[in-house]
């Protein structure tokens, strides 16, 4: 596994994380020794950066993963998670207050049995007022990592102009990270257009969804993705084209996914050791670049005009 810095953070992340989301049974139903497990392999396998969130599954994926972390030296490991999106019993929740933010993160810390948080995020912006972003939630998240409760301070949004737009208005030093989703895959690129201005700030970059919630997956996407159908159309094209080549499209975007040396790390969530593996097997291996440019034709005019750009 290679490993970059993130921003200027000091952290040492690999290319390829785990993201936890998966533990939350989000996607579909989970086992939770199996989850563990998961979590067991990518850390053995040097998967050091985990992501998580006390929105996936509503704080399933935050009490998982602590069961595995406790099993796993703290000095093993980095932990990034988030405030600001909750839910309970089906019904999903946004509160971006100081005082729920401050509350949140040490019943973060409870669930993951942890003492400290290496990276604390504000979760979704785009949900959020984005003047109270700015003036309450990170004012509250900075005092936190004044006091060493946290190490490092982010902001999460699909939404790239929103994640400028609030690192504009706070001072210097206040976002350290920013994790984008979506936005650097095979289907859509758009992160690239924003790395000249997070590197100025020396803000770490953090990508995930490199199968863009499942457009480039055999597996095809759930009923709630919000892309167009033209888009999806495209995307099972491409698939169809890779597996003529035997070449899975989930092998590819992965490769593509952290082929930027720009972006610190990309998530990707699996709660199956199995499929852990297979994810950092196909880090390892080369990248087919005449494969990518087959892909990104066929996907065509789609590419920069997409659901994820909107």
């Amino acid at each position: 596994m290679n490993y970059s810095y993130c921003g200027k953070t000091g952290m040492k992340v690999p290319i390829l994380s785990y993201g936890a989301s998966s533990l939350g049974s989000v996607f579909h139903e989970t086992r939770e020794a199996e989850s563990i497990d998961a979590v067991f392999t990518a850390v053995e396998n040097g998967m050091n950066f985990i992501d998580v969130s006390p929105y996936y599954g509503h704080y399933k994926a935050e009490t998982v993963l602590g069961k595995a972390l406790k099993q796993i030296p703290r000095k093993a490991y980095l932990l990034s998670t988030k405030v600001g999106r909750y839910g309970k019993d089906g019904v999903n929740t946004w509160d971006y207050s100081a005082r729920r933010a401050t509350e949140s993160v040490y019943e973060s810390m409870e669930r993951l049995h942890i003492e400290q948080i290496d990276l604390i995020n504000v979760h979704d912006i785009e949900f959020a007022d984005l003047n109270q972003v700015v003036n309450e939630t990170l004012p509250a998240l900075v005092e936190l990592r004044d006091k060493g409760i946290v190490k490092h301070v982010g902001i999460t949004d699909l939404q790239l102009e929103n994640l400028q737009w609030v690192i504009d208005r706070v001072p210097e030093g206040t976002v350290e990270t920013v994790l984008n989703f979506c936005h650097y895959c095979l289907n859509d690129d758009k992160l690239a257009d924003y790395l000249d201005y997070f590197e100025a700030k020396e803000i770490g970059v953090i990508n995930a969804s490199p199968l863009s919630m499942g457009l480039l997956s055999l597996r095809g996407v759930p009923d709630w993705h919000p892309a167009p159908a033209s888009l999806v159309k495209a995307c099972q094209q491409a698939v169809q084209h890779c597996q003529s080549k035997e070449y899975p499209i989930e092998k590819l975007a992965i490769q593509y996914a952290i082929s930027n040396p720009r972006i610190a790390t990309t998530l990707f969530s699996s709660a199956n050791p199995e499929n852990v593996l297979k994810n950092i097997r196909y880090a390892e291996e080369p990248i087919d670049w005449q494969l990518v440019r087959e892909v990104q034709e066929i996907i065509g005019d789609q590419k920069r005009v997409s659901w994820a750009n909107s």
